[in-house]
């Protein structure tokens, strides 16, 4: 191979010959540094050696990265590791790899805690259900969009309780930063500040197992600090439910509701099902031949209940305006269900003089009235979807659907007694009348 000395004129002036792939130049001043170029006009600097009887070829760079010497230079050290027999070119990878591990350590110190909690619901959501779901996406949901409901009267939603978090790098959430957050969160509404901090505290859990979060990540998950924990204080026991006395004027004074609130409100009391799985019923739902009820649960899933025969005329008088059983009235609505009637059923209890009864004490009044009658315990846990207790609940007893029937369809025979609630169950549905 001819060499010539490598001078600034000599390298910008190669060219490669018409018809060929690539030519090249060599250096006559530092044997195996070559300068490689092709049609395209884009030259490159190389050193060419044997390692092992084998040819060896790597890249050093562009002639506008590098001058003549210090591409001489590194030559000459590529040769040198030859001569102490080492591949330059696993060295070339080592080295890479370590460029790439500094670039992924830096990305990662830069991620903020909005990235992860993406990834996180992402990599859960085949684990979730899509009621969970979106409580994760509302805590860290930004507010200040125009609404003329559930903002007390400010016009516009409200930051979620963990929004002021996301912005902030995923290192940075120390336990005096969750600290902070907590006792202001907790002022303002402790209730659902302090599930926002349930689910941080499982979102830095997540974030120690994932091998991209966690050299950035606490070994001592911050949020589980005893003072975020009283800053947020305790959740109160409530105790609010239907008394066996206050049925009459309840059931009274809701019934004059537009039928379907009317209907959400007396099923879930009959029911014991959770407000938004009441609401999410759809007609394919409802069993007509085997006389059950399909709920969609938080805890297992699903869960099939029966089909009672008060709450049968219930649900099929209520109008077919789509495959959801308490489908919004509204046609330009933007959620296919009705909204939860909260606002109805207050001046529902205002009207029969009754305190501080919540949608949640609807479905407590079914286990309490219940007690009335002595029902097994675990028959009302099945029916109201509450995981068992007891390890003879869990492995060892099964409750079929009819055997779950006779129980239920005595509950609510008792409680519309109480409530001098009567319907002909071979009338068409819908007719009901009260009686006092």
């Amino acid at each position: 191979m001819a060499k010539v000395a490598f001078t600034a004129s000599k390298v910008s002036d190669f060219t490669c010959p018409p018809g060929k792939l690539q030519a090249f130049l060599w250096d006559a001043a530092a044997p195996g540094l070559g300068l490689r170029v092709t049609p395209n006009g884009k030259p490159t600097y190389i050193f060419q050696s044997e390692f092992q009887d084998k040819s060896v070829r790597l890249t050093i760079g562009h002639p506008s990265a590098w001058s003549i010497p210090q591409a001489r230079e590194k030559t000459r050290e590529l040769q040198r590791l030859i001569d102490e027999g080492k591949d330059p070119r696993s060295l070339k990878a080592d080295a890479l790899a370590q460029i790439e591990a500094v670039k992924a350590a830096k990305a990662v110190q830069a991620v903020t805690t909005g990235e992860a909690w993406a990834a996180y619901m992402a990599a859960r959501k085949p684990h979730w259900g899509a009621r969970h779901h979106a409580d994760h996406a509302l805590m860290v949901k930004a507010g200040g969009v125009p609404a003329t409901r559930g903002t007390k009267g400010r016009g516009v939603t409200v930051d979620g309780p963990l929004y002021p978090l996301m912005a902030l790098p995923l290192r940075d959430l120390t336990a005096p930063v969750i600290e902070a957050w907590a006792a202001k969160e907790g002022q303002t509404r402790p209730t659902s500040a302090r599930l926002a901090w349930r689910c941080l505290k499982a979102f830095l859990n997540w974030c120690a197992e994932q091998p991209e979060y966690a050299p950035v990540v606490q070994a001592v998950n911050p949020a589980k600090s005893k003072k975020a924990r009283e800053a947020l204080g305790k959740a109160g026991v409530k105790q609010d439910a239907l008394l066996r006395e206050q049925l009459p004027a309840w059931f009274a004074a809701v019934q004059n509701l537009n039928p379907v609130a009317s209907a959400y409100l007396q099923t879930m009391v009959l029911t014991g099902g959770r407000p938004n799985e009441v609401l999410g019923l759809r007609w394919d739902d409802i069993n007509t031949k085997w006389h059950g009820l399909t709920i969609r649960d938080k805890v297992e899933g699903e869960r099939t209940i029966p089909l009672t025969p008060y709450v049968s005329h219930l649900l099929h008088g209520l109008p077919r305006r789509s495959a959801w059983v308490f489908a919004s009235p509204a046609k330009e609505s933007t959620s296919p269900t009705l909204s939860i009637p909260r606002n109805q059923h207050i001046r529902a209890c205002k009207v029969a003089g009754i305190e501080d009864l919540t949608l949640h004490g609807l479905r407590r009044s079914f286990k309490s009235l219940s007690e009335w009658l002595e029902i097994p315990v675990g028959v009302v846990a099945q029916i109201m979807g509450h995981k068992p207790s007891a390890t003879a609940e869990k492995h060892y007893t099964v409750r079929p659907l009819d055997l779950l029937r006779v129980h239920h369809e005595r509950i609510e025979k008792w409680i519309l007694e109480q409530a001098a609630v009567t319907f002909d169950a071979s009338a068409e549905p819908g007719k009901l009348r009260v009686v006092v």
